[in-house]
């Protein structure tokens, strides 16, 4: 987000009404840092999912507790990250259903038009009124002393917060670090001096750029490269893998991939030997792909792959805690190499999702304020089973392991896949790209994993998730009422896929004799 200090007080640009009450909610100009009184419980350093979630259920259950953001609240999640991209795509995905409503009867009358301005108005609002919840005063009104200020820790037990009116020192029995993390551009020849967007600074765009690159083909760079193309930009999505979405198994990003294709990215991939310079008419783009040589000139380059863990400034050396490139080192429960600290969210994980920062903060409550003797009985990360989405048309879904990684572990597995384009509301939607597929240990009706690639596949691969986490398999799914005609119920017909595959022609040749029987 492209945010400078002006007067000692946070600037979020655009500087609109919607931006400005963003900033009175999650930094307030006005406000003033409480009276330390008394140690800490806990203090909770970075105030994004994982921190607020932390400080939320840490005063819930009665704990003094202190938390500390130097920046805005509420974190990439709110700021710069799900919250306007899902503003963003919306409108997007909105004015594609126009282009395509035809196709249903529908008669778009010639000149309609898509005022990107507005649709970026309308995410700015929506997310200045989603601000409300992480904001400063409503954690006061929980029962949290919130500081606004850089923390740095400065002895084995205390935290100094350096804000507008002075500084403070907190004293703590435990402390929580929460700081998140942030886009980090590659090393790419030239692309500092172009100058270019991350997901922190894309959302203030006012005006839709005509012509733009977008570098990585991860989640980020798809989401917001089909998401721009819809809009009516000239997307170049540059990736130096083959396809997109690398670590999705390969037909289901492929089914992406078309799409995007259709809503008109350029993909060029296998990218090689990428470089990047400043012109007069935008900025030059010089790569490699497949073999041809692509030389482009874009408007605003858009960079979608790197994150970095917010670590530099902590004092974490002077307190004994290991951090390298990719976090802050913790245990299993959370614990850094100092057992007073612990750690949460995307400053420690390789999961760098909301989800998984509120979860992994209620793994970090469990431990630092209620430690089980001997350490028996504690929450563990080993016991997440971490689902996420793709939000792309079509969304990409997963939850558990992919078929590859558990013939790795040595499991012997069966695989059972069922296409959209076979449910009947998939059909009536005219919606039926993608499938449902499902892993399911030999042997067993336990399900390993699963794979979802359709509309809404976010919320359909929800039941597997339940599932997966109470233990329960493809009997009960196959059992489970689903209601007609929903999406969801290509769950269903995946396990009954399953289901068939077990009825063998021993057990049928039984049944048939049996069935004789009867009729004499």
């Amino acid at each position: 987000m492209s945010v400078r200090t002006a007067d000692s007080q946070h600037l979020v640009l655009p500087d609109d009404e919607h931006n400005r009450k963003l900033v009175g909610n999650v930094h307030p100009s006005n406000w003033v840092n409480p009276e330390p009184d008394g140690r800490y419980n806990i203090v909770v350093v970075g105030a994004g999912t994982a921190g607020l979630i932390t400080a939320a259920i840490a005063a819930g259950v009665g704990a003094k507790v202190a938390l500390i953001e130097r920046h805005l609240m509420g974190g990439d999640c709110l700021n710069v990250g799900c919250v306007p991209s899902k503003g963003m795509i919306r409108a997007a995905n909105a004015w594609a259903q126009v282009r395509d409503a035809p196709v249903f009867g529908a008669r778009i009358p010639d000149g309609a038009s898509f005022d990107f301005g507005a649709a970026m108005a309308r995410m700015r609002q929506l997310r200045a009124r989603i601000s409300h919840v992480d904001s400063a005063h409503r954690y006061k009104s929980l029962g949290v002393d919130v500081y606004i200020g850089q923390a740095r820790f400065v002895g084995a037990d205390t935290v100094s917060v350096e804000g507008a009116a002075g500084n403070r020192t907190l004293a703590f029995v435990k402390a929580a670090v929460c700081t998140g993390a942030r886009a980090a551009a590659p090393s790419i020849p030239g692309l500092a001096e172009a100058g270019y967007l991350t997901n922190e600074t894309v959302f203030s765009l006012t005006a839709l750029p005509e012509r733009v690159g977008v570098i990585g083909a991860g989640p980020i760079g798809c989401e917001l490269a089909q998401a721009l193309a819809r809009f009516g930009s000239r997307v170049s999505l540059i990736e130096a893998m083959h396809g997109i979405l690398p670590n999705e198994d390969r037909d289901a990003a492929e089914c992406v991939q078309q799409s995007m294709i259709r809503d008109g990215v350029a993909l060029l991939c296998c990218g090689k030997d990428l470089r990047v310079e400043k012109v007069s008419d935008g900025k030059r783009l010089i790569v490699d792909s497949h073999g041809r040589h692509h030389d482009l000139t874009v408007d605003e380059i858009l960079v979608g792959v790197g994150r970095a863990p917010n670590v530099q400034g902590l004092g974490l050396e002077a307190v004994g805690v290991e951090f390298d490139k990719t976090g802050v080192t913790v245990n299993d429960r959370l614990q850094t190499t100092n057992p007073r600290i612990y750690a949460a969210g995307d400053v420690c994980s390789r999961y760098k999702f909301t989800h998984a920062a509120d979860a992994m903060a209620q793994i970090l409550i469990q431990n630092a304020l209620f430690p089980h003797p001997f350490g028996l009985g504690y929450a563990s990360m080993a016991s997440l089973n971490m689902p996420w989405c793709t939000f792309t048309t079509p969304e990409i879904a997963h939850v558990g392991l992919y078929e590859a990684e558990a013939v790795k572990q040595g499991l012997q597995v069966e695989t059972y896949t069922y296409a959209f384009n076979e449910v009947d509301r998939a059909i009536l939607d005219g919606d039926e790209e993608g499938f449902a597929r499902l892993h399911i240990k030999a042997g067993t009706d336990t399900i390993l994993g699963a794979t979802i690639v359709g509309s809404h596949a976010g919320d359909v691969i929800s039941e597997v998730s339940v599932a997966m986490k109470a233990g329960v398999g493809a009997k009960t799914i196959a059992s489970t009422i689903h209601p007609y005609p929903t999406r969801a119920e290509v769950i269903k017909k995946a396990v009954n896929l399953w289901r068939k595959a077990h009825f063998t022609p021993r057990t049928k040749s039984l049944l048939t004799k049996l069935f004789a029987w009867l009729r004499r």
